[in-house]
């Protein structure tokens, strides 16, 4: 097996790459996830923020998105944001959360499979009420408004199927708006491997996977996000799983477990559950307008997209980017992706990833730099 990646030691050239080959006899791809971006009227304002991003601002750099900063999306996450600013001094006016907390109680098992989640969650609950933090659910921030940055965002209650109720919308005055609606698995070195993927209960797609984590490509194991969104917990047990698998396979040492086997399907049958309360509802594109931009990158309108669908014929994520340049952008679809499958999918169901002969953009002279006897 060989990978081709990039090396972040400056060679002398300034730019700090070059090509490296790797050869293994097994891999283990553990490449995490990104957030899942659903657009609104005015999310390009500046002073709109992902909800990992505030958290990362916060962490890394100590940083507030602004003063009053309200927290929107959905998933567990923007509880952990939440009173992560309100503890760093900012003022959260509320928790808009488009989905609810009554999914949990129906999945009793499941939440019993990791009372340290539920511990997780209460404690961040006492500390919106220390803070006096209102919490919305089945609402959403439909819109975001402003001049030079986002001022205010208008708040609507939302249907089952996350559509927007008429005449229940309100404003909510901040300077900072911090959203984000979970996690997708970054799945794109090993579809580019060739490996198979599951559609996961909120519509994403993730690795499919056997009991030792490999993956339908052999020699080629995932571990963490790639596998479906579990969070670190979950991540450190299949890649302990992962790891001696391929020791087992490689030098018949080291063996996995039933215990671990177990301790890692009892906290992925809580990610699973997670997910499955959080999954964004097809009623979300009704808070788009013709004019809301869904690709940022090429500033591709959900109107254009709607009218490759509606008049040109497209009926997947990847007809639409020919036809609009949607995804095209240097983010390569990771913020615009799922919006983009979702409006041009007919029946809603996004299609699978696509498979791609690079995961990531690289210049042509990094590509002219690699030797003549690259398989």
């Amino acid at each position: 097996m060989h990978a081709v990646t990039g090396d972040d030691g400056d060679d002398g050239d300034g730019d700090g790459e070059r090509p490296v080959r790797i050869t293994a006899r097994a891999l283990l791809l553990a490449t995490g996830a990104h957030e899942r971006h659903l657009p609104f009227p005015g999310w390009t304002l500046p002073g709109v923020v992902g909800a990992g991003g505030a958290q990362a601002m916060l962490k890394s750099d100590l940083v507030l998105p602004g003063r009053r900063v309200a927290v929107a999306g959905s998933g567990p996450l923007l509880l952990a944001v939440a009173s992560s600013l309100a503890a760093a001094g900012a003022r959260v006016p509320a928790v808009v959360e488009a989905s609810g907390y009554l999914g949990y109680a129906r999945r009793p098992r499941a939440l019993a499979a990791d009372p340290r989640k539920l511990a997780e969650g209460a404690a961040h609950a006492a500390a919106l009420l220390r803070h006096r933090v209102r919490l919305l659910t089945r609402s959403a921030v439909t819109a975001a408004h402003g001049t030079r940055r986002v001022e205010a965002v208008t708040v609507t209650r939302l249907g089952p199927d996350w559509r927007p109720l008429n005449g229940t919308s309100r404003r909510i005055r901040c300077d900072a708006l911090a959203v984000g609606h979970g996690l997708v698995p970054q799945t794109d070195l090993a579809t580019t491997l060739g490996c198979a993927t599951r559609r996961t209960a909120d519509g994403s797609f993730a690795l499919l996977l056997d009991d030792d984590l490999e993956t339908t490509v052999r020699g080629v194991w995932a571990a963490g996000e790639s596998a479906g969104i579990g969070g670190e917990r979950v991540a450190l047990a299949e890649g302990e799983l992962a790891a001696r698998a391929i020791a087992r396979r490689l030098r018949h040492v080291a063996t996995v477990t039933p215990a671990l086997r177990r301790r890692r399907a009892r906290l992925r049958a809580f990610a699973d559950a997670m997910t499955a309360v959080h999954a964004p509802g097809p009623g979300w594109t009704g808070w788009l307008t013709d004019a809301t931009e869904v690709c940022r990158c090429e500033e591709v309108t959900a109107g254009r997209i709607r009218e490759a669908v509606r008049d040109l014929g497209a009926r997947d994520a990847r007809t639409v980017k020919l036809l609009t340049r949607a995804g095209m952008g240097w983010c390569q679809g990771r913020t615009c992706g799922q919006a983009v499958a979702r409006l041009a999918a007919p029946d809603g169901l996004p299609t699978a990833p696509e498979r791609r002969p690079l995961a990531v953009p690289v210049t042509l002279g990094t590509l002219a730099a690699l030797d003549d006897g690259a398989p």
